[in-house]
């Protein structure tokens, strides 16, 4: 009404406004009325400096305190969001991969040399062998496994399977890593047949007399085989679960074709530990070119031409 003068505000709108409470005491300078004082960074252009008059700077410490978890918050959502899209630290799995082949050239070397010299750890090995020698059918199926006429071409199903996807992808260079999956198949036969002459060890009791049983060329074919196929579609799965299965199957194929060969009589243990060492070789080998291979993905497409605005009517 006219003659009457304005209500005061109230005192929390004038305290809030003020930048301060009723019992803080003197103002606190933190920049426009409408912010509230220890804002986080993005209620402003830059950090606002934190000035206290007239009092210790307790205010200052807490609003560097407020700042700092603002910025905490901030951040957590990136680091989390790296954790889980970013590289499984390459320097340690480098390392396992290095320590890995090491042992199994190691443990492949004294086999070899044991084999040659007809030494002690043979009695051991002919001894198991003679325990699981069981010729069955099951045992003959078990180790059919390792025949070139089967493990050879499921490489070759899973390499036209991933050169497909990736040409209909739109990838760049999508048959490399099909390629590359064949090379150690490739390499195979020139370092097993060379050790087997080389070596002349004899076989069961139930295969006919002959040398060039060491090491296992079926068993290095299942290893190898099979073992390339997986690394080739790992490289295409992005679930944990759909990788666990290919890694299960790998080991269940090998695994199997394995026993066969021991169980059914066609070599003994020792013949096809040897082979597993030359396929960790071949296959880490293998994980190291298809590693360092551009990234599989769509080639970037050169961007569209925007049109050019029309002429204004006159």
């Amino acid at each position: 009404m006219i003659g009457q003068s304005p209500a005061p505000n109230p005192p929390g709108r004038a305290a809030f406004r003020s930048g301060r409470s009723q019992t803080d005491g003197p103002a606190v300078s933190v920049g426009p009325a409408h912010i509230p004082p220890c804002a986080g960074p993005s209620a402003y252009a830059a950090p606002p400096p934190c000035r206290v008059e007239g009092r210790p700077a307790g205010p200052a410490i807490l609003c560097a305190v407020s700042t700092s978890r603002n910025q905490d918050l901030e951040r957590a959502p990136a680091r989390r969001d790296a954790r889980r899209s970013g590289p499984q630290r390459p320097g340690r799995v480098l390392f396992v991969l290095v320590v890995l082949v090491g042992f199994s050239a190691a443990v492949f070397a004294l086999i070899t040399w044991q084999v040659v010299a007809d030494g002690p750890l043979l009695r051991t090995d002919r001894a198991v062998g003679r325990v699981l020698l069981h010729p069955d059918r099951v045992s003959a199926l078990l180790a059919d496994l390792g025949n070139a006429q089967v493990a050879v071409p499921v490489l070759v199903a899973v390499g036209g399977y991933t050169a497909w996807r990736g040409r209909a992808a739109g990838a760049g260079r999508w048959w490399l890593v099909p390629l590359a999956a064949a090379v150690p198949m490739a390499l195979l036969p020139a370092l097993v047949v060379p050790l087997k002459a080389w070596t002349a060890r004899p076989g069961t009791a139930v295969m006919p007399p002959g040398t060039g049983y060491f090491p296992s060329g079926h068993a290095a074919t299942a290893a190898v085989a099979y073992g390339a196929a997986a690394l080739v579609l790992l490289t295409w799965l992005r679930t944990a679960a759909a990788r666990r299965t290919v890694v299960a199957l790998f080991a269940a194929l090998v695994s199997g074709a394995s026993f066969g060969l021991v169980r059914r009589g066609y070599h003994w243990p020792l013949d096809v530990v040897a082979s597993w060492c030359l396929a960790v070789v071949l296959l880490s080998a293998l994980w190291l070119l298809i590693s360092g291979l551009p990234p599989r993905g769509p080639r970037p497409r050169p961007p569209r031409a925007s049109p050019a605005p029309a002429a204004p009517d006159r």
